[in-house]
């Protein structure tokens, strides 16, 4: 049993995610390693949120019961149905020119992201919960509403795989745009490295929240845009200007880490400050981090 889990956890590693061939195996294989380490983790119980069953009450008709998941667990779990949850949840991906970056070989902040994004799809679908998919640059590039069906998901994952990074970030703007859309309520889900305007960003983020919809901010980010770590001489280049600049960055490392810490704490503060759930990712994080803050955010909604 220790090597299946093994054997399926290793598609929480983004390494070893990169060498697959294609967005739906990606995202099936992502969520079955979750779903895998799920059961034999901490958060054991909250299989019956999202593996399309819930837990049995009094009164349930037995012969609803999942005997095959009893055999596993020893709790009696029932089959969900389809009109059981209506959760419409809005998946919001950044694809400006900055997420293109990528440092010592790792995959890029938007392959990163999609890889994410395709997840969340998977599992939401598994759920019997509708999810879109919304791309952005500097305007909105690809909107889809949330929908509940596997061809659907086919569709998203389909988008995902064909992505590219282009054009510069206007992230409030489209944030602002994308809030409009949206008619119905639910969860919004936004992916993005947030190299925007903190302020004008956050402004944006509250206007989800004003109009009544749940918000979870997962910001992207390379390693080396955290520490700064490059230790030679290295020439910059501005993704999105295409501007170059040479410098020494061990000389100017202590005072970019504490420019980069002012900007990922104000973000930090105001999400908070706003009940905006907040993650800060890297592409060298396991991707089950970002699924349980879904999972944590999905159990509190209902």
């Amino acid at each position: 049993m220790n090597e299946i889990l093994q054997d399926y956890k290793k598609y929480l590693r983004p390494d070893v995610v990169a060498k697959l061939s294609n967005m739906e195996l990606v995202a099936r294989l992502v969520v079955e390693g979750f779903i895998t380490g799920l059961h034999k983790s901490p958060y054991h119980g909250f299989s019956v949120e999202f593996a399309e069953h819930r837990q049995y009450m009094p009164g349930d008709e037995i012969k609803h019961i999942d005997w095959k998941i009893y055999g596993k667990t020893d709790r009696y779990y029932i089959k969900q149905f389809e009109e059981e949850t209506n959760l419409k949840s809005y998946v919001v991906l950044d694809a400006s020119k900055s997420m293109s970056y990528s440092s010592d070989g790792r995959m890029t902040k938007l392959e990163y992201a999609s890889f994410i994004a395709a997840a969340l799809a998977q599992l939401m679908v598994q759920q019997r919960d509708a999810v879109g998919l919304t791309i952005y640059d500097e305007k909105v590039r690809t909107y889809m509403p949330p929908h509940a069906t596997k061809s659907y998901l086919r569709e998203i994952l389909r988008q995902l795989e064909l992505i590219e990074a282009s054009h510069k970030t206007a992230t409030a703007e489209s944030l602002h745009q994308i809030a409009e859309r949206i008619k119905r309520r639910g969860l919004v889900i936004i992916l993005s490295d947030l190299f925007d305007k903190p302020n004008e960003v956050m402004t944006a983020m509250r206007h989800f929240r004003h109009k009544k919809n749940e918000v979870i901010v997962m910001q992207v980010l390379d390693p080396m845009e955290r520490s700064f770590a490059f230790g030679k001489d290295a020439v910059f280049k501005d993704l999105e200007t295409s501007e170059e600049l040479m410098t020494q960055p061990w000389h100017i490392q202590k005072a970019y880490q504490q420019e980069m810490k002012k900007f990922l704490d104000t973000y930090k503060k105001e999400c908070r400050e706003h009940n905006i759930d907040y993650v800060l990712l890297d592409t060298s994080v396991s991707f089950d981090v970002a699924l349980f803050e879904y999972l944590h955010k999905r159990q509190r909604i209902g």
